[in-house]
């Protein structure tokens, strides 16, 4: 498995409202089953060999494992580790983003070169190639792929961060504030902080999918939850030694994958088209 770089946002053009609505109910149903998957399945682990590696059907709509777990259980289940990952990565990544970027576009030319080359240093390689060399450091985990998602992803908001600064330092009302003697900090916190942070929930949101599947590609590899945690990567890992007696295993963890990511590109790209035409 493969991910992108860091996602930025690009103008375009407004979506449908009928895919931001399907995007918007799938999002739903994969938060409910994170927060509440007893809700939508039964257990993932109750073990029934007599029906293991059964294909799709009314009992199990996604089929059974080797062991004759229901695989639609253990997705379900699988959706908090996953998203765990995928939002909590993203945001802390924001986080840091946020204030590496402002230090250095507040903080002098030096601090401004040296945040921005340090930048250019993990930005030059991909995203999950870095993942990779934290994860192998750190060792596995789900808490360390979330840290090693973190730093793959913060310099690409710490980059953006610096750019808004920089422009937003040189609108007129807070040249005026500066030069009205009001504190350097006060100006900061009350002018440029909002303007540049509050147009970061569209960069935050466009790319959970980018840590989702960055987090789902070192599970896969082993890296990411213990085995006994149904988290998709997981899952699809566990499944390539049953493929040819049951090739569904791999299906149904890989289409949630899928869908989870394209569900929050859509709704990124309508939030980022709102806020482009409200600018």
């Amino acid at each position: 498995m493969s991910a992108p770089t860091p996602i930025v946002p690009t103008p375009g053009a407004g979506l449908p409202g009928l895919g931001v609505l399907l995007a918007g109910v799938t999002l739903g149903v994969i938060l409910l089953a994170a927060v509440a998957p007893g809700l939508l399945a039964g257990s993932p682990e109750a073990i029934d060999p007599a029906v293991a590696l059964r294909p799709p059907s009314l009992a199990h709509p996604f089929g059974t494992d080797w062991l004759g777990r229901d695989v639609y259980a253990r997705v379900v289940h699988g959706t908090a580790a996953t998203l765990l990952v995928g939002v909590g990565a993203t945001l802390a990544a924001s986080l840091v983003g946020a204030v590496w970027g402002l230090l250095a576009a507040l903080g002098g030319p030096v601090a401004d070169q040296v945040g921005m080359r340090l930048a250019d240093v993990f930005l030059a390689f991909p995203a999950v190639l870095m993942a990779l060399l934290v994860v192998a450091i750190l060792g596995p985990g789900t808490g360390n792929v979330a840290i090693a998602v973190t730093v793959a992803l913060a310099p690409g908001f710490a980059r953006i961060v610096r750019i808004r600064t920089h422009l937003v330092r040189q609108f007129a009302y807070v040249r005026a504030a500066l030069d009205l003697g009001i504190a350097p900090w006060r100006v900061v916190l009350r002018h440029v902080a909002p303007n540049v942070l509050i147009p970061l929930g569209v960069l935050v949101v466009i790319n959970i999918g980018t840590a989702i599947i960055i987090g789902a590609s070192l599970s896969f590899l082993g890296l990411g939850a213990e085995s006994t945690v149904p988290e998709w990567g997981s899952l699809l890992a566990q499944s390539r030694n049953y493929l040819s007696a049951q090739w569904t295993l791999a299906v149904f963890p890989g289409l949630a994958v899928t869908v989870t990511v394209l569900a929050v590109s859509v709704l990124g790209r309508a939030l980022q088209a709102r806020s482009e035409g409200e600018g």
